[in-house]
């Protein structure tokens, strides 16, 4: 069966490609040293109109190394911290991080102290490096959890033209801190640069990036070199994305879909990144027309509102030559308007972060609607019966199972999330996605449904178990399921069901929504809230959370 899929699938191979990668036996930090030596004067970065050569990134990044080897004593594989929204600082950490020998640990910026503080503890990090409008959610953490901080200012990077665009949320406040223990970036800026050997070998940990799961507590997958140097090279391949391509890079970067297509994809391939740190319709169409952005990674929501905001209306964006996606269906009409109003089609793909993105892609000369793709460079996927573990027919609905040269060494320190995830079928290890599909008979890949209990809220994945875990710390709430509810914009929003502690307590969705906010990431905090006096239960006791979910989106709730 597995030989026939591959020729199911070579039939729709793009006829330019190779089925399978030779890809450098290098660290990926090498890629930008490669592309600085090829184009030192060429702009790597675009940051509202502050532009930086690959000259002047190379430099600024061998400057951090230093720092993190002189001044925090980063020795090799040691963790690090980087917490960030889209920015030239953010780049410049994730490559120092990499030259000076340790592993980037990516932070969503939404992370509050308590989640910041599971990271720490998880993988070890002692150093991190920030931006100031978070700085106040890793104060508590140091001398205990953190030894070294070094903290940014977003408009560090921005020309006395382009400062009153950035969002007034980014904007820096005055803040003092009167600890050695925190250091300015301007201030790293000033260290000498010095030669150290600290180039990792390919099979080495580059990254470790935090997803939660059915128990609550969020798992580090460890990433190496190889696995991210398979899918940015990939990118650029199945993209076509070479040295004069554009990328407008809107999708967050510490996420598996920003990190490959918009960064590490670009710098390989010696590139320029249109960076905005938070999404804007409207200065996203402007830069698209003013920059000539060709390449555009993102999740479809920003698509549609792209589409739907007035001022795109008279903006020419018919630059892009490449639009990818994933993390939600693309809805038909909003495909279809794209097509219209640029003359491209949306390029659908389908991966993890266990995966570091993309396992399928649609060929860019097949490009199907509400469809995962086929098994890219190197990468085989089967269905298999969840219960039986047999692998089953074509079109018959069962669980997605992977295996390439992508997939994670495994969970930081976790053994026995390592058995769960990765299983053998005849004698073969494949990673369980936890995701219901089918295959058709030309081998594509369809998603169907989840089998693993998670909700999409507009690309961000949100755990309910985890969300659970976290409420039950609030004082007048007995139990609680959290559940996916359906919304026209993000596709599935987060809700949450209660049952208090007791009938005389009085509190309201407003309430438990604004202790949500002080005690979890924005993107999990629940939208909606019901409070029911008990919630349904099995014969074993147990919360019936599906059937809270069916009843939601049959609109009985």
């Amino acid at each position: 069966m597995l030989n026939v899929m591959k020729n199911e699938n070579q039939k729709f191979w793009p006829p330019h490609l190779p089925r399978e990668l030779t890809v450098p036996n290098t660290s990926i930090s090498r890629n930008l040293a490669i592309s600085a030596e090829r184009y030192p004067q060429k702009t790597a970065i675009v940051f509202y109109d502050t532009k930086i050569t690959y000259f002047q990134l190379l430099s600024e990044v061998q400057i951090l190394s230093s720092y993190l080897q002189q001044s925090c004593n980063l020795q090799k594989e040691d963790r690090v911290l980087l917490d960030m929204q889209n920015s030239p600082q953010f780049i410049i950490a994730y490559y120092g991080i990499l030259f000076a020998g340790g592993i980037v640990v990516p932070v969503n910026p939404m992370s509050v102290t308590h989640e910041i503080k599971h990271y720490c503890d998880d993988s070890g990090a002692e150093v991190a490096i920030t931006s100031q409008d978070v700085l106040t959610e890793f104060m508590p953490l140091i001398e205990d959890d953190l030894r070294h901080v070094i903290v940014t200012k977003y408009e560090e990077y921005l020309t006395a033209d382009s400062s009153t665009t950035l969002p007034a949320s980014l904007v820096s406040k005055k803040y003092s801190f009167n600890t050695t223990q925190v250091t300015d970036w301007k201030e790293v800026m000033k260290t000498p640069k010095f030669s150290k050997n600290t180039d990792a070998r390919s099979t080495d940990t580059a990254a470790i990036l935090y997803t939660s799961g059915t128990t609550g507590k969020p798992k580090g997958c460890v990433i190496s070199h190889l696995n991210l140097m398979h899918t940015l090279v990939g990118a650029t391949l199945w993209e076509s994305m070479n040295q004069d391509s554009v990328s407008l890079c809107t999708a967050p970067m510490f996420h598996v879909t920003g990190m490959q297509h918009s960064l590490n994809a670009v710098i390989y391939s010696g590139g320029m990144m249109v960076v905005i740190p938070r999404w804007d319709p409207e200065f996203a169409s402007g830069m698209i027309e003013k920059y000539k952005c060709t390449h555009w990674a993102n999740v479809p929501t920003m698509v549609v509102d792209l589409l739907a905001h007035p001022s795109t209306k008279h903006r020419n964006l018919s630059s892009l030559e490449v639009i990818f996606g994933g993390g939600s269906a693309m809805p038909e009409r909003v495909a279809e308007d794209l097509y219209n109003r640029c003359g491209v089609k949306y390029m659908e793909g389908y991966g993890m972060t266990e995966t570091i993105s993309q396992t399928h892609l649609n060929p860019p000369n097949q490009l199907r609607k509400g469809c995962l793709g086929i098994p890219t460079f190197g990468t085989e996927s089967i269905i298999i019966d969840p219960e039986t573990q047999k692998i089953i027919a074509e079109n018959e609905k069962g669980e997605i199972l992977v295996r390439g040269p992508q997939i994670m060494k495994g969970y930081w320190n976790n053994p026995e999330a390592n058995a769960e995830v990765f299983i053998e079928i005849n004698g073969i290890r494949y990673l369980r996605t936890g995701d219901l599909g089918s295959r058709d008979s030309d081998g594509f890949f369809y998603i169907a449904d989840r089998l693993k209990r998670m909700i999409n809220a507009a690309g961000f994945k949100v755990w309910p178990a985890e969300v659970e875990s976290i409420l039950y710390n609030h004082p007048k709430i007995r139990e609680v399921a959290v559940i996916s509810s359906p919304h026209p914009r993000r596709g599935e929003t987060v809700k949450a069901v209660i049952s208090l502690k007791n009938a005389n307590i009085e509190t309201t969705s407003d309430e438990i929504i604004a202790w949500s906010r002080k005690n979890m990431a924005a993107y999990k905090v629940p939208r909606l809230v019901n409070f029911i006096e008990c919630l349904p239960k099995s014969g074993t006791g147990k919360i019936q959370w599906r059937f809270l979910q069916d009843q939601e989106w049959e609109n009985k709730l």
